[in-house]
């Protein structure tokens, strides 16, 4: 019995030491597994931070670019009023004017500033005098809102001194609409007003990152224009307010990423939107895997594994998405002013010295008209028709990018080192463009046929840099377009 209880006893100890060492290994194998699960999201935490710190920065700088080409065509058509000597020289607070000269003289302006904004949205569009006498269109929103003091508090708002103009929202703290102002002469001033809401086109965005937060505050902090609802004419949210410095234009943390650029006028664009949201999927599968492990060790293990594999594709697939939309011009499929630059100059510094280069830039004539006439969403049609023209005439290793509304760029490697035949290989991509825009584009009454003016420059003939390659290339694009358009130049010395 001694020996039966001593070996049972024996026996009990075995498996226990057995019931220990497997405990053990459970729990070697549960913590290695846990480490590797916490190292792998944590790496890849980084990694997606990072690519959508970088898509957002990206976001934020064209936001900012939509901005100001919106705020610079305003500025542009507000230009053109000086071309109408009446509208400068006119004084409707004289009290020396004749009466029906007057009238007169005031229907000529008003018919000039009708046919000036006719095709934009704007809400006051008008002149507005010392004695607060309006010529064009002032909204009675607008005269209500100043009342006696329009003239007065409209000349405030001009604090540019160079260009004698300025821009404000939130005129007694009423932010639907924004208001630029423009000297005419020392009792006049023009206005050109347009509703808050007209930004929603301009800071409209492809998508890609779900929860984003687009605004436009003041240096005050106040919101002028949010995508967010409820916000304009608020005090920007603390929890977005408190992050931002002028130190740093981009700033992450657990709770939130941020970017902003500064606009004229003190004005920022500031893109925001919450950690939580980038990291969903992978928060989840965190919490999926924390589950599989507490389970059975094994199938932990198998799980992290066949989670980690499927969870690199769609992490990669979503960063190609984002580089693309980074680096595309949305519209036309070709490379955007920014990366076409650097993809440019970077070709250029890592070429040997035998490697040649064409710059080829063309701007579309005519253009303006079909914008003018046929509209915007027919413009838009045109500009994509040219990125698949582009794509047509030139290789896939060449650089194809938009650099402005209809201005197109080309960048190119020529294998021969013979300048005849270099020569001559560009003056044939440039007859392929110009061949290829002879019937196109001519509208629904073949009365606005557009066509394609195009200047060449070479590398390194002309330069060393993509700056001085594209003084070249527009010098030879201005000589193309002096000769009635429709053609292409060459550059050479003479043209500096």
């Amino acid at each position: 019995m001694g020996f039966r209880k001593q070996n049972s006893k024996k026996n009990r100890s075995i498996k226990k030491f057995i019931i220990a060492m497997i405990a053990g290994y459970v729990a070697i194998i549960i913590g290695l597994t846990f480490f590797i699960s916490y190292i792998s999201i944590n790496k890849t935490d980084i990694i997606l931070k990072t690519k959508v710190s970088s898509m957002t920065s990206a976001l934020n700088v064209q936001m900012k670019m939509n901005l100001d080409s919106y705020l610079s065509k305003m500025e542009t058509t507000g230009t053109l009023i000086f071309a109408s000597e009446e509208a400068y020289t006119y004084d409707a607070s004289d009290a020396n004017n004749d009466e029906y000269e007057a009238l007169s003289i005031e229907k000529n302006i008003s018919d000039e500033l009708f046919d000036l904004c006719i095709m934009e949205n704007f809400v006051d569009f008008g002149i507005i005098y010392s004695n607060n006498h309006i010529v064009g269109k002032v909204s009675n929103g607008t005269k209500d809102l100043f009342g006696d003091r329009l003239y007065t508090d409209l000349s405030s708002f001009i604090n540019r001194q160079r260009t004698n103009d300025g821009w404000t929202a939130g005129y007694n703290n009423n932010y639907t609409r924004i208001y630029y102002v423009k000297r005419i002469h020392d009792n006049a001033v023009l206005l050109i007003s347009f509703y808050t809401t007209e930004l929603e086109d301009v800071f409209e965005h492809p998508g890609g990152i779900d929860d984003i937060t687009i605004r436009l505050v003041e240096h005050n902090n106040i919101v002028i224009y949010s995508s967010a609802e409820n916000e304009t004419g608020k005090s920007l949210p603390e929890s977005v307010g408190k992050r931002i410095s002028d130190n740093s234009s981009t700033i992450m943390d657990n709770e939130y990423l941020i970017t902003y650029t500064t606009c004229g006028d003190d004005w920022k664009v500031i893109c925001s939107v919450p950690t939580s949201v980038i990291l969903k999927e992978k928060n989840e599968f965190r919490f999926y895997i924390l589950i599989v492990c507490t389970v059975v060790t094994v199938i932990a293990i198998v799980f992290t594994v066949i989670f980690s594999l499927k969870m690199s594709d769609p992490v990669a697939n979503m960063m190609n998405v984002l580089d693309k939309k980074a680096h595309i011009d949305l519209l036309t499929g070709v490379l955007n002013k920014r990366s076409f630059e650097e993809y440019a100059e970077n070709m250029i510094r890592n070429s040997d010295k035998t490697d040649n280069y064409a710059l080829i830039l063309l701007d579309i004539d005519n253009f303006k008209g079909v914008n003018d006439t046929l509209g915007h969403e027919y413009g838009d049609k045109v500009l994509a028709n040219i990125g698949v023209i582009l794509r047509t005439v030139f290789r896939e290793g060449d650089l194809l990018g938009r650099i402005g509304g209809d201005e197109f760029c080309v960048f190119l490697k020529i294998t021969s080192t013979d300048t005849a035949a270099e020569i001559n290989f560009a003056k044939k991509k440039c007859q392929q463009i110009c061949s290829a825009f002879h019937n196109n584009y001519t509208g629904d009454d073949n009365s606005y046929k557009i066509s394609a003016s195009v200047g060449v420059s070479f590398c390194p003939v002309h330069g060393n840099s993509f700056s001085d390659l594209y003084k070249c290339a527009d010098s030879a694009l201005y000589q193309s377009k002096h000769k009635g358009k429709d053609t292409y130049t060459i550059y050479t010395e003479e043209l500096k």
